[in-house]
């Protein structure tokens, strides 16, 4: 499976030229895909509908959108209202079916400078030839580190109880005749799980910590249900950002993948293309195996 993790800054390239179709041809040719930055009705992009456009430009792949930010923007047409949202979120597209999906709205504090906006995670599970999993594409706050740590902490109670919790239902259907389950069986909800997604942090980081735990004196541990940092884990090192930060070019890997420790065996690779300018963050790719 070719995994991909891309911030595709609402189809805005590196050159400033908004080109959701260049970002699509980035995309076509990856089993699992999860984006950042999408979004329905904004000014900047034409009031693009970019679910939509992307579902039409890649028409193989099943899809999901989760909404973070929403807000009004409806337009009126005599006495009818077009009813109209605008939208911010992630999205994931999948060549299998996605069975399920949920979003998460994680914890955000209010800011007074500068921007701040909700952060989302949207959940879904995917039955891949793996098995089933659950991919979470996630953006995390870009500003502070106390309120990514928050965010971690909410997306790893969520983790731990997954299994318990299940998927969007469970239990014995006690009214057959209205077929709650469309006569389908309980659909899975496994420990097994790969977050991908724009973490607005660095290895090595306090978050990256919170995720992945430390093992100083064993630092190949594995525990069950614990999350491996999978560019990490095949001991590479890469980038996926690059900005000037005062007067200086930093190269920064922001887009990560993690997976629980029962995908480690499978990591084949990871890479990315530095060249691509369809985004100002590049693409993660990770093949698993």
């Amino acid at each position: 499976m070719k995994i991909l993790s891309y911030n595709i800054q609402y189809g805005f390239g590196a050159d400033g030229a908004y080109d959701l179709a260049r970002a699509a041809k980035v995309i076509d040719g990856a089993d699992i895909i999860a984006l950042q930055e999408v979004e329905r009705h904004w000014s900047r992009t034409g009031h693009d509908d970019q679910p939509s456009l992307l579902e039409a430009l890649l028409p193989q792949y099943y899809t999901a959108y989760g909404p973070a930010f929403d807000m009004d923007a409806s337009t009126r047409d005599g006495a009818r209202v077009i009813n109209r949202r605008r939208q911010f979120g992630t999205m994931i597209l999948s060549r299998w079916p996605i069975v399920w999906t949920r979003l998460h709205l994680l914890p955000m504090r209010r800011m007074i400078t500068p921007l701040n906006t909700q952060n989302p995670a949207l959940e879904a599970l995917i039955n891949t030839p793996l098995g089933p999993i659950r991919v979470l594409s996630i953006h995390l706050a870009h500003v502070g580190v106390a309120e990514r740590l928050t965010q971690i902490d909410h997306l790893l109670a969520l983790h731990r109880d997954a299994t318990q919790t299940g998927g969007p239902w469970s239990g014995t259907d006690d009214e057959p005749a209205r077929n709650w389950t469309e006569s389908q069986p309980e659909p899975p909800c496994p420990e097994t799980a790969i977050w991908l997604g724009d973490f607005n942090c660095e290895p090595g980081s306090a978050e990256h910590a919170r995720i992945t735990g430390s093992s100083p004196y064993h630092p190949g541990a594995l525990y069950a249900g614990g999350l491996v940092n999978a560019v990490a884990h095949l001991g590479q090192t890469l980038h996926t950002h690059q900005k000037i930060i005062a007067a200086e070019q930093r190269l920064r890997q922001l887009d990560h993948c993690f997976v629980t420790a029962d995908l480690a065996p499978h990591l084949r690779r990871a890479w990315t293309d530095n060249a691509e300018i369809a985004s100002d963050h590049h693409p993660l790719w990770v093949e698993v195996g």
